[in-house]
């Protein structure tokens, strides 16, 4: 299809996520024929380096070669049959090797499709849990402001980005939220790195206050991404598990976009040496092929379920793609690429090359930050250093930077003020170069006077 009748289908019937449309008379969609590793090629083949991973999903690059062979080999024999009262290879194999990889004592898989559906699960899975071990006070939710968890009514309900969820704030479940981490601004004046998580004292007091009340406390370890990629320290973690222990409450770990290696080990929990109650996971697992989701938990979740089928307390949760076998089959080969290619050893390098920009972009008059936690980082625009003042929101720089970027052939999406680098695991050292290169050229000229 030429690339004129492709965009004018396109404005007449298709929807694009997260997008205000109008934008697209000015700017419209660029049409994608092929990827190639960090690179995605146009109908024109222009390239682009995806600097995102296509919204975090891509770990190893498009059109991998090993992928591909999964993929095909899973079609010839089986792409999809029921999950509830039969099983196949990749799930059981793959539910095997998240286990044995996850932190704690999870031991546990219950499969979505999506990373708001695992999150929706989970919500379920520890209300349930609490009807049935005689506790049906604990009802409720605690969960940070500026928090994403996804975009159904149960996510959003613990979300706290306002943009996504303030039109839906009559429809959304009534819970508890806590002030969330802001490293940057911090109210307290401290860094980071040496730190003690003062700002824990806002999430401890509501739970302490409420504890009879809630259920669990979901957060995103290490980072909340949609609110600007926010790094905040370990240390946060070691204190909301013993806040959990203490207080008889579950610890849902949000690790859809954190997990696979992105934080630089597999999982973000294991730079805290804690474990979460339920563990959801998404995105990066099938290495940006396919759709699907998981929710790891404990023995102790699972046994509150496990009884006579009289008694109802069975979790009555599914979905139609519920252990697709096609993506578990991709999951399964994500997991021994991470083995036999030693991916997460590769990373500390590519990690040092982050590190040895930081001077270069915040001695830049509108850098106010650049941060990074493992192979997540990000800029932060300011209007004024001073202060810490950002841009106002309707002069849209992320978005310059966006349009710059994409000119010059890379992609960098923005959040708000914020650019930030998710690229895929396997960039090369010289592609990264590229990367920050182009990011810096476009950043300059977005906040140029």
């Amino acid at each position: 299809m030429e690339r004129a009748e492709l965009l004018r289908l396109d404005r007449a019937h298709v929807w694009h996520p997260c997008t205000q449309e109008k934008d697209h008379e000015l700017l419209p969609p660029i049409p994608i024929a092929r990827g190639e590793g960090v690179w995605l090629i146009d109908v024109d083949g222009k390239r682009y380096l995806d600097g995102v991973s296509s919204w975090w999903v891509n770990l190893f690059g498009h059109n991998h070669p090993r992928l591909n062979r999964a993929l095909i080999e899973q079609a010839g024999k089986v792409s999809h049959h029921i999950f509830a009262g039969f099983t196949h290879e990749p799930a059981v194999e793959l539910a095997a090797n998240l286990c044995a990889k996850a932190p704690g004592n999870l031991s546990k898989v219950f499969f979505a499709d999506n990373g708001s559906s695992a999150i929706e699960a989970a919500l379920k899975m520890s209300f349930q849990y609490w009807q049935q071990c005689g506790q049906p006070h604990k009802s409720r939710f605690l969960s940070l402001s500026e928090a994403y968890h996804g975009e159904t009514l149960g996510a959003l309900s613990v979300g706290g980005c306002e943009l996504y969820r303030d039109v839906y704030r009559p429809i959304l479940l009534e819970g508890f939220q806590a002030q969330g981490p802001d490293c940057f601004r911090c109210p307290y004046g401290l860094r980071r790195d040496d730190c003690a998580a003062e700002c824990f004292a806002s999430l401890e007091a509501l739970a302490e206050a409420h504890h009879q009340e809630i259920a669990a406390i979901i957060v995103e370890p290490l980072i909340q991404a949609a609110a600007g990629m926010r790094i905040y320290p370990p240390i946060y973690l070691k204190k909301l598990r013993q806040l959990c222990d203490r207080l008889h409450i579950h610890y849902i770990a949000d690790e859809i976009a954190v997990g696979f290696g992105r934080t630089g080990k597999m999982f973000a929990n294991e730079h805290a040496g804690v474990a979460p109650d339920l563990l959801c996971l998404s995105k990066g697992i099938t290495g940006g092929y396919l759709p699907l989701s998981v929710v790891l938990t404990t023995e102790e979740i699972y046994q509150a379920f496990y009884d006579d089928f009289p008694t109802l307390k069975a979790f009555l949760h599914s979905h139609s793609y519920t252990g697709n076998a096609l993506a578990c089959a991709l999951a399964v080969e994500v997991q021994k690429i991470f083995t036999e290619e030693g991916i997460l050893a590769q990373l500390p390098a590519k990690m040092a090359q982050f590190d040895a920009a930081a001077a270069r972009f915040t001695a830049l008059d509108h850098v106010g930050e650049f941060r990074r936690c493992g192979m997540v980082a990000a800029i932060e625009m300011v209007k004024r250093k001073e202060g810490r003042i950002g841009y106002p929101w309707q002069e849209r720089r992320g978005y310059q930077v966006y349009q710059q970027a994409l000119l010059r052939g890379a992609l960098l999406r923005p959040l708000g003020n914020v650019i930030y680098f998710m690229p895929p695991l396997t960039i090369s050292t010289v592609e990264l170069d590229l990367l920050l290169d182009i990011a810096y050229d476009a950043l300059r000229d977005a906040t140029s006077p």
